[in-house]
């Protein structure tokens, strides 16, 4: 059922993908937005509760759902999952950014490019140069890839939870980038928990995650880069999915100086560690690279269905 389910929402978001705005999304961020307005006040604590009744009116009448559509029969809890999956999933959702971006490229055409670059990321690329431009893409489309597909996947496929997971995970990564955004002020404690949270949730599925990257690429590079780079990132999470991926495909992603986050020594007398590296193997980022970004997402997803092929093959032969 795992994998019928998962099948047939790919398929369907291939001919059919769901726009970003859609009423589904909307409905979400203006309730997030509504809940925050009742609770923020800066503190930690209050953001718990926040993300707890987030939580709480989400989850519940999912399990409701699934518990009810389970007493209809199989067929009521495929469509019922393949439904879920759909609205979770987001495949398609931003890859339009990714597809364009590097036909741009392909055509020369810089400004364009740049263009579609900021209003994907939101950052600021009038001087970005090519390799720039090649690098942000690529970091952000594997980054994209692992929370709208593989880290919905890795929840959906726990047997005791199926759709409940996946709202379970969407909402936990929709809730710590929403409340964490450019437009709250480092001051704001508000959004710490739901950051907290979305960590532990996720801390399993990344590494899964990078562990395919590594699979279907250059393994030997992928190991050696999340093992010598991943620290290197101020959120733990992104450094391993990106080292891994990066290492993959032997493309250096990241630079030192925009995400170390390793403290300066202050004993004089502490023993110094061994030298490491200071940069990742590979060549810097260029237009093929983003070729070769759709190659590892595409050969990680095949692994990951052929996975749940697998599961589903022994669970029914048993």
């Amino acid at each position: 059922m795992t994998f019928i389910s998962i099948l047939c929402a790919l398929v369907i978001e291939q001919f059919r993908p769901l726009r970003v705005e859609n009423t589904v999304n909307v409905a979400l961020t203006a309730f997030a937005e509504q809940v925050e307005g009742w609770f923020n006040d800066g503190q930690k604590e209050n953001g718990r509760l926040a993300w707890l009744v987030m939580m709480l009116c989400l989850l519940v009448p999912t399990i409701i759902v699934t518990w009810l559509v389970a007493k209809l029969g199989p067929l009521a809890e495929l469509l019922w999952s393949v439904l879920v999956l759909y609205l979770t999933l987001g495949f398609r959702h931003y890859s339009h950014y990714f597809t364009s971006i590097q036909l741009a490229l392909n055509a020369g055409d810089h400004d364009t490019a740049r263009v579609l670059l900021a209003e994907w990321t939101k950052q600021d690329t009038v001087a970005m140069e090519v390799s720039e431009i090649s690098r942000i893409a690529v970091e952000q489309a594997l980054v994209t890839s692992h929370r709208h597909v593989f880290g919905v996947f890795f929840w959906f496929a726990i047997p005791v939870l199926g759709p409940i997971g996946a709202v379970l995970y969407r909402t936990a990564e929709y809730l710590a980038r929403s409340w964490n955004g450019a437009s709250h002020p480092e001051s704001d404690n508000f959004g710490r928990f739901a950051t907290q949270a979305y960590y532990w949730i996720d801390w399993l599925p990344a590494r899964l995650t990078a562990t395919a990257f590594a699979i279907v690429g250059n393994f030997e590079d992928a190991i050696y880069g999340w093992r010598h780079f991943a620290h290197r990132w101020q959120n733990e999470t992104t450094g391993i999915i990106l080292s891994s991926g990066g290492g993959a495909m032997g493309v250096r992603l990241g630079t030192p100086v925009e995400h170390a986050s390793m403290p300066a020594a202050t004993d004089e007398t502490a023993i110094e560690p061994a030298a490491e590296p200071e940069t990742p193997p590979g060549e810097e980022a260029n237009v093929r690279s983003l070729q070769s970004t759709v190659g590892l997402v595409w050969r990680a997803l095949l692994l990951w269905m052929l996975l749940l092929l697998l599961l589903s093959a022994a669970i029914w032969l048993g």
